[in-house]
């Protein structure tokens, strides 16, 4: 079921892309040495004080860590000084059903489809129960290609958690969006402008594949360093992405991150 997509006075659209945030049921939960909850806790006093203007949150995804209720009850009560609407999608990391329950119980919508003057915004589900790796089911992507459909005449920017394209790490390209191809046949059926937005990869990534650009932002806690065949920690700072969606369909989009060494992982670190 669609919902009113938010947007500034000129018909754009202005997003927050929040990924990644491996939240725990504990504050002092600890990923990689580096404590999630101080992290988060730094971006979001960073977006508050830096004054860019946006309407709406996307959180792509891997919200928690351990995939407690209290992780999720903590990821609304730290979002809240916000006061903007929330959307979201599961990583592989979440758990759905707590995601629905305990974000629902504190006010975050789970509606999947924003509907506006000019853009629409589809937020998918690619996660697969206890394994690392995404799919899109078929009912994901019937409800991708009813909401292309009902509205031909706007700009369609997709949000879902696993990359559809590889980003240049093996060890991470092997947790892709496994049906991918799946997902390009749909996009490909439909004449209007089309933007995939991911988190998962906790690295910044931005190309175009077969006329769909594919957007990825760091992760606000760990980084992982691009193009490396084995896990690599990057020691650039947590971060997050403002997008701007204009009525014509072009994108605007930038990076933020925080110093660095205000948050540095276990450089000994072999995986998680």
């Amino acid at each position: 079921m669609e919902t009113e997509l938010p947007q500034a006075p000129d018909g754009s659209v202005r997003l927050l892309q929040i990924t990644d945030t491996h939240l725990f049921a504990s504050g002092e939960g600890s990923l990689l040495a580096v404590r999630t909850a101080d992290s988060l806790a730094a971006v979001l006093e960073r977006v508050q004080a830096n004054g860019h203007p946006f309407d709406l949150i996307l959180a792509t995804g891997d919200l928690s860590q351990d995939h407690s209720p209290e992780s999720y009850q903590r990821f609304a009560s730290m979002m809240a000084p916000l006061s903007r609407p929330i959307y979201w999608l599961p990583g592989n990391h979440d758990d759905g059903p707590l995601m629905t329950e305990y974000l629902h119980a504190a006010g975050i919508s789970e509606k999947k489809q924003l509907v506006g003057e000019h853009w629409q915004i589809i937020l998918l589900d690619t996660q697969v129960r206890g394994k690392p790796h995404g799919v899109l089911g078929d009912h994901q992507l019937a409800a991708l290609d009813l909401a292309l459909r009902q509205h031909p005449d706007r700009h369609a920017l997709i949000a879902l958690h696993h990359q559809a394209v590889p980003v240049g790490c093996a060890w991470l390209d092997q947790h892709n969006l496994k049906n991918a191809d799946d997902l390009f046949a749909v996009l490909a059926r439909h004449p209007q402008q089309k933007t995939i937005l991911f988190g998962h990869v906790h690295q910044e990534f931005d190309e175009v594949h077969q006329g769909v650009r594919l957007i990825a932002s760091p992760s606000t806690c760990i980084q992982f360093k691009p193009l490396c065949e084995g896990f690599t920690l990057d020691e650039s700072g947590p971060g997050w992405r403002y997008l701007t969606l204009y009525p014509d369909g072009r994108i605007a989009s930038q990076v933020w991150r925080l110093p660095l060494g205000q948050f540095v992982p276990d450089p000994d670190a072999t995986g998680y």
